[in-house]
């Protein structure tokens, strides 16, 4: 039996440095899983267009497409957003919608990696506090996961773990980048890092950088780490379970 086509759709920017590290980390999942097809398609700024790739996928015969949201946190987008924008896919394709990427282990293995890769080592972290930076929603499913995941991580052996919002509309009692920076600060933790919970360069990632001016590690963006990839192959063959529901349905 032919497996689903893997369409990974991410939001899109108008920053060409977003749509180069979605390609980065598509090609590292081909890499995992040499003879899956995937495709990528955009929300927004950037093509292809999703309602584009699942056109020309349906003119070429797939009939079975698994569309993985290329989010770290269930809010607006997956639950709104992409389920709408699949609902209108040809009639023809049978359109399964994966899960979003967090919360998972794997994902936290990506963070230590990127601290790791930014100067840190696994002795220093009882000295070090931790900024974890993520871009911000209202959803309160979503701030939730943000706080649980903070709490988590701080019981791996960190100093201290403090989650920050990059985006203005950051609910009261979240801090901004660089409030979290200060307050690990004073605190006593002998250094402060950053690590960015985003997946790709961008205005708002932009923003928890100039946040983390104060900070003395920053990491990168989780961008095209192995751990990242092999999420989005878990959600896949999460995806292909009948306990899913089926967004699109087979044409007559």
């Amino acid at each position: 039996m032919r497996r689903p086509v893997l369409l990974v759709i991410a939001h899109g920017s108008r920053d060409p440095r977003h749509a180069a590290t979605v390609h980065a980390l598509v090609r590292r999942v081909r890499s995992l899983r040499p003879g899956l097809r995937v495709e990528t398609g955009f929300l927004d700024f950037t093509i292809p267009s999703v309602p584009g790739v699942l056109e020309s996928l349906a003119a070429e015969g797939v009939r079975d497409v698994v569309a993985l949201p290329l989010l770290l946190t269930r809010a607006f987008h997956a639950k709104a957003d992409i389920p709408a924008v699949l609902a209108e896919a040809p009639a023809r394709l049978r359109v399964r919608q994966a899960d979003v990427l967090g919360p998972s282990p794997l994902l936290l293995a990506a963070l230590e990696r990127r601290l790791y890769e930014a100067g840190l080592t696994p002795a220093d972290k009882s000295s070090t506090g931790v900024v974890l930076a993520s871009a911000g929603s209202t959803d309160p499913e979503a701030i939730a996961v943000i706080a649980a995941i903070a709490r988590e991580w701080r019981h791996t052996g960190w100093c201290a773990v403090r989650p920050a919002f990059a985006s203005a509309g950051s609910p009261a009692g979240f801090p901004r980048t660089e409030d979290a920076v200060r307050e690990l600060h004073a605190l006593g933790c002998e250094r402060v890092a950053v690590a960015p919970y985003v997946l790709a360069p961008g205005f708002l990632p932009d923003r928890i950088a100039r946040g983390a001016a104060a900070a003395d590690v920053r990491a990168d963006v989780l961008g095209p780490a192995p751990e990242v990839a092999r999420v989005l192959l878990e959600r896949y063959d999460a995806a292909r379970t009948p306990a899913l529901a089926v967004v699109g349905a087979l044409g007559a």
